[in-house]
């Protein structure tokens, strides 16, 4: 398995890290596991919209009416079909 050095690391989130894994009774190492697989988990959830997968690829800074524009163009052009 691959293996990863985090370097400069801030000695709160380090503290953080140590609170958390001794409240779940494992290690730092073994929390930062489970924190960026939870990540890279949530990360993956299927899109059930466009209009959320639009929301995914603008992260929040997309032009107003994006699906609706989507949805004129197509029509328009299913009518030039």
């Amino acid at each position: 398995m691959p293996t990863l050095t985090i370097r400069n690391l801030p000695d709160h989130v380090h503290s953080t890290l140590r609170l958390l894994a001794a409240q779940d009774g494992i290690s730092v190492e073994a929390e930062v596991r489970n924190i960026l697989s939870n990540a890279c988990i949530n990360n993956k959830q299927p899109v059930s919209s466009l209009q959320q997968l639009v929301d995914r690829l603008y992260q929040g800074k997309k032009p107003g009416n994006v699906v609706e524009q989507l949805i004129q163009e197509r029509r328009a052009a299913a009518k030039n079909e």
